[in-house]
């Protein structure tokens, strides 16, 4: 049986040296060399780094020195560390911070609790830092995965939507009411139902009246009285002419038609009955009920008739919004009943008066209805465009970081380099906000992933603090 711990011992010696010198897992690459021999792990961006030609090495003590090979520091002994090359020449690794609290340090390569590695603070990232304030660098290639995409700071004017509801109604400009002017009995009734449309002229019932009745006595009696007098001129002549304009006025001052009081003359018979016709084309939207037999009065209201070649849009604005919309306006709209149609109006008329209970002011938009396709009381949404400001500094709306104290624009600096911009901003809409002050005009702003920008250029700013905060200690 002690043969047994003896064979055990040869055997794990055999497999140490193979290993040691055979090296079949690659523990003499330059990562296996690091980790094994000195404790230090390269990560994967910097072993693809330290595989390329023109690699240097240096010490996070002695950033003087620098070495084509990795391998310990010839003054202390330490893991020299790559070096980064930002386009400018080799720039160093002043030291090491922990990716989730930047105020903890390390000179060396270190892991946190959780087994992350410590980031690399190069001496570029301090340079800039100073000059242009908390920065951060990222690859191309991590930039190309996190869908990073820009935009230029430019002038133009900025256009603000006003959005808003409304109903529509009938024009109160294209609204007749057909009345009498003398008191009379309605004997037939040719538009009998509320919602016929009628033309112009068509007639809408006959009236009997004895007031009207005796002015066509009047005026047929002067005119037989004028023809006495054709060819004289004399007083009695031009009196009795003045008593037909007289009766003649008087049937047209109660809207009798030029027509009528013609074949009235012409005929020389007196119609008992007169027709009373529409003012105006539209339709009939009220109605006297029990209107055949009914006695009228002078001005009282028989018929309504509305013009629907127009209707108008009542919509509500609000306090802030009124300053933006003016007679004349284009205003955009779109009804429930005509799906995906858009349509368009002109504001006619602004009330004079806030709502005291909604703090909202009316107005009226005037809406071509070719067809008489609207109708009143149908629902839309509208939509003002007016210009806000001209000629001023605007980005996308989505390119502002909005904390609730602050805005912010990340600027692209070229080269993978970004750096937050607090910013003042103005008026919004159409896409675009104007910006007042923090940026200028040609600066390419970043319009998306600015958030994950943000939070790593929020620990630089951190890291800059810190660095700030030991040079002044040092300096004591």
């Amino acid at each position: 049986m002690s043969v047994l711990p003896a064979l055990l011992l040869v055997a794990a010696s055999f497999v140490f040296f193979y290993l040691l010198f055979f090296d079949p897992w690659g523990l003499h690459s330059v990562d296996g060399w690091l980790q094994a021999r000195l404790g230090y792990h390269l990560s994967e961006m910097e072993m693809a780094s330290a595989e390329t030609d023109g690699q240097l090495w240096t010490c996070s003590m002695h950033p003087h020195i620098l070495e084509d090979e990795p391998g310990p520091c010839p003054v202390c002994g330490m893991a020299m560390v790559p070096v980064r090359d930002s386009g400018q020449g080799a720039q160093a690794i002043l030291f090491y911070r922990n990716p989730m609290n930047p105020t903890i340090t390390s000179p060396v390569p270190a892991k946190d609790e959780m087994g992350m590695d410590y980031v690399p603070v190069y001496a570029d990232e301090v340079e800039r830092a100073v000059d242009q304030g908390p920065t951060v660098t990222i690859n191309p290639v991590v930039i190309q995965n996190m869908n990073v995409q820009t935009a230029t700071v430019e002038r133009r004017d900025l256009e603000q939507e006003i959005r808003t509801v409304g109903y529509l109604e009938y024009d109160q400009e294209r609204m007749v009411t057909v009345t009498t002017k003398y008191a009379g009995w309605v004997e037939k009734v040719y538009v009998n139902y509320v919602g016929e449309p009628v033309e112009k002229g068509q007639p809408l019932f006959e009236i009997y009246s004895p007031e009207l009745v005796q002015t066509e006595q009047e005026l047929l009696s002067a005119i037989v009285y004028a023809k006495k007098f054709d060819t004289s001129n004399t007083e009695a002549g031009r009196r009795a002419s003045a008593l037909v304009e007289s009766a003649r006025e008087r049937l047209r001052y109660w809207d009798i038609a030029p027509d009528q009081i013609d074949n009235l003359e012409r005929t020389g018979e007196v119609f008992r009955t007169l027709q009373v016709v529409a003012p105006a084309s539209g339709l009939v939207m009220k109605r006297m009920p029990g209107l055949e037999g009914m006695a009228v009065r002078p001005g009282m209201e028989v018929y309504h008739i509305a013009d629907l070649r127009s209707l108008w849009l009542s919509v509500e604005v609000f306090e802030h919004q009124v300053a933006q919309i003016e007679i004349g306006s284009t205003a955009e709209f779109e009804l429930t009943y005509f799906p995906g149609e858009a349509f368009r109006g002109t504001v006619r008329f602004i009330e004079p008066e806030f709502s005291a209970a909604t703090r909202t002011l009316r107005v009226k938009i005037e809406v071509p209805n070719p067809g008489g396709r609207f109708r009143a009381g149908m629902f839309g949404t509208v939509r003002f465009h007016p210009t806000a400001a001209r000629q001023v500094l605007v980005v996308p709306t989505q390119a502002i970081l909005r904390t609730g104290q602050r805005n912010v624009l990340i600027i692209d600096l070229g080269e993978g380099s970004f750096a937050p911009r607090e910013v003042e901003t103005g008026h919004e809409g159409g896409g675009f906000v104007e910006i007042l002050e923090g940026v200028s005009e040609g600066d390419r702003i970043v319009t998306s992933s600015q958030f994950l920008i943000d939070s790593e250029s929020s620990l630089q700013a951190a890291v800059q603090k810190m660095i700030a905060q030991r040079s002044a200690q040092e300096d004591r």
